[in-house]
């Protein structure tokens, strides 16, 4: 089946537009008109919308730091569905001695009392900051006095060190806006890669060389009118692939001679082996000699990369922080058995390589990092490294910072379409489709009791992608990944043992009870024979035209079995029917199926999706198919006392 990546990939250079006059960071005056304001002419149901949006970037000449200037007003029709607007976040990055300030800040709430705009300013006690890791703190604070009709407004200015990416800005955000502007001012000498991504165009646009304070600047500049909230579709991993957004990377500076950065991915892959963060840690060759596992000269390249994997998984612990390059250094994690997502995946490229196997670093952006711009080459673009091991002409992933990981058994985060190869003497693009399927099988044993009550055990077990994603749906809160099947279900379920299996499977028992599962009406009982593992609602739900892929982290087999004992002196007035139904290229398939043997009724619920992701031109499709499970699986039977 052919699969089809929608985004658009484009460079400022290529944007065709008409030029029209715009006077750009200009902010118009306060309007209290806007406080009358009832509703959104571009969405009635908003409950917020920006009125001015102006992010400007700008190189300072001077002293060679980044200046970020925001300013953004916002009008809010609902308080209560529009909180993320409600308190400020302004992230600060620092690494060693370089650090980004934040100054300038002013913020108010307007609201109309006795006809006139009464502004509320934000008090400096009500800011405060706090230190989310060693690289990033966040200075925060509440917007006071807001209420349906209010408008915030607020601006700060954040001064960096950090030339080299200048951060991702959002234009389709949820919030429909009526101005939306992106400025970026260099000076000629320095020179940025402007990555800019999605399907908007903008109305007003300059690019080009200008005299700037007092300099000759190069200058970028977008400008947005009357966009809509951007709309969310289920089934797609990370919406902001498919979202308006402009970055930019530095390309080059030109004061004595010229240097380029990140001109190709050429030079990508040679700034990395020249750092040393990266390229010096995979040269501690003798690191890799002191710490290889016994044991592996007699075997096979693929049997000694298993077995060098096991070891380096098994030894050490990945802290949660992402990265290509090392943080405290491989020699470091030898000595706390504790490292970054690169000191794990390059000290196990290094035993690789040491034990005489072909294996290079494959650089991914992560699946909540979003996709790589191939169009626009940047270190950015990364945040994460896997081993990628050839054997036989044939190219294996491996990624040591998940427990129940395997060769080409990846975590779902890292299954991001394809990576960036980079070996010492090429870069290759990679294709990372997640080819191995997941299964889920959910099973109920259940008795019904003369009095019309049910018990029994129930079983849910995954395999593959879905095993990672609730073994760590389980590690981060123990407690609430048990509560789930309670709130779920709206059972009383005890006894919850939830542990991986021998084979890195992950499985959860327990037992169940409930009343409500059936009605009794007099000789009668009518019950659900899939009992609590119906599928209620069809989530292909949507009624306006599919507009992204249909994307799921692997392909899939899900099973529901429910087996009951049929009670003493009980029939089935009529069995269930059954169906099955499948795509003309067998991609999608369901079948419902009922069988009596004896005193016992078996149904099994089966739907089988065959690829990890698909065009949307296959959504009426599953919208029919889920259709047919939902009228299915909620099909009741009686149960008629003879």
């Amino acid at each position: 089946m052919k699969k089809i990546i929608f985004i658009i990939f484009s460079s400022v250079n290529i944007i065709s537009i008409s030029a029209q006059k715009q006077e750009f960071l200009n902010p118009p005056k306060f309007n209290d008109a806007d406080l009358s304001k009832q509703k959104s002419l571009l969405d009635e149901n908003a409950p917020a919308e920006i009125l001015y949006k102006s992010v400007h970037f700008n190189i300072d000449s001077n002293t060679g730091t980044l200046q970020k200037k925001a300013f953004y007003r916002v009008k809010i029709y609902d308080k209560e569905k529009a909180e993320d607007w409600l308190n400020l976040e302004i992230p600060l990055y620092q690494s060693g001695s370089d650090q980004e300030s934040v100054s300038k800040i002013k913020a108010f709430t307007y609201n109309l009392e006795n006809g006139a705009a009464v502004a509320t300013k934000v008090d400096k006690s009500s800011k405060y900051k706090s230190k989310e890791n060693k690289y990033i703190s966040i200075t925060k604070f509440a917007f006071p006095n807001v209420k349906n009709g209010s408008v915030i407004e607020y601006q700060y200015e954040v001064n960096s060190p950090f030339l080299f990416a200048i951060p991702e800005i959002l234009i389709e955000s949820d919030t429909p806006s009526l101005y939306t502007e992106y400025v970026l001012d260099s000076p000629s000498n320095i020179s940025y890669n402007i990555n800019y991504t999605g399907s908007l165009n903008p109305k007003y646009r300059q690019v080009e060389e200008k005299m700037l304070y007092g300099t000759n600047y190069r200058t970028y500049r977008f400008g947005f009118e009357n966009l809509k909230g951007f709309k969310t579709e289920k089934f797609v991993k990370n919406d902001r692939n498919y979202r308006t957004k402009v970055s930019a990377e530095l390309h080059s500076t030109n004061f004595r001679e010229l240097k380029l950065y990140s001109s190709s991915w050429e030079k990508i892959k040679d700034r990395l082996y020249e750092n040393e963060d990266f390229g010096d840690e995979l040269k501690r060759t003798k690191l890799a000699k002191e710490n290889m596992p016994a044991g592996i000269s007699g075997l096979n390249d693929t049997e000694k990369a298993d077995a060098i994997f096991k070891y380096v998984q098994k030894t050490f612990t990945w802290n949660k922080e992402f990265g290509v390059k090392t943080d405290e250094g491989i020699k470091k994690m030898l000595e706390t058995k504790t490292g970054n997502a690169a000191e794990i995946n390059l000290f196990l490229i290094m035993m690789l390589r040491e034990a005489g196997i072909k294996t290079d670093p494959l650089a991914i952006s992560t699946v909540g990092h979003g996709m790589i711009n191939l169009a626009s080459p940047n270190v950015s673009n990364f945040n994460f490294v896997l081993a990628a091991v050839k054997i036989n002409d044939q190219f294996h992933l491996y990624d040591a910072t998940s427990k129940q990981s395997s060769m080409d058994m990846l975590p779902p985060r890292d299954w991001n379409q394809f990576g960036i190869l980079i070996s010492k003497d090429k870069v290759q693009q990679l294709s990372m489709i997640n080819a191995k399927p997941s299964f889920t099988n959910l099973t109920a044993v259940a008795k019904i009791n003369e009095d019309g009550s049910i018990s029994g055990t129930y079983s849910d077990k995954d395999t593959g992608s879905y095993a990672m994603f609730a073994k760590e749906s389980y590690d981060e809160n123990m407690e609430k990944y048990k509560k789930q099947y309670k709130e779920n279900f709206a059972l009383d379920f005890t006894n919850i043992d939830s542990k991986v299996l021998e084979n890195g499977d992950f499985e959860s028992t327990m037992n169940f009870s409930s009343d409500n599962l059936i009605d009794k009406i007099g000789k009668k009982m009518i019950i659900n024979p899939m009992l609590f593992l119906n599928k209620n609602s069809n989530e292909f739900d949507q009624t306006e035209a599919r507009l992204y892929p249909i994307e799921f982290f692997s392909a899939y087999t899900r099973t529901k079995k429910v087996i009951f004992e049929i009670p003493n002196g009980y029939v089935i007035e009529e069995m269930p029917k059954n169906k099955k139904i499948v795509t003309d290229d067998k991609e999608i398939e369901y079948s419902y199926i009922a069988v009596q043997n004896g005193n016992k009724l078996e149904v099994t619920s089966t739907t089988k999706v065959s690829s990890p992701d698909y065009p949307k031109e296959y959504y009426p499709a599953f919208k029919q198919i889920w259709g047919v499970v939902s009228k299915s699986e909620n099909q009741v039977i009686s149960l008629i006392k003879k």
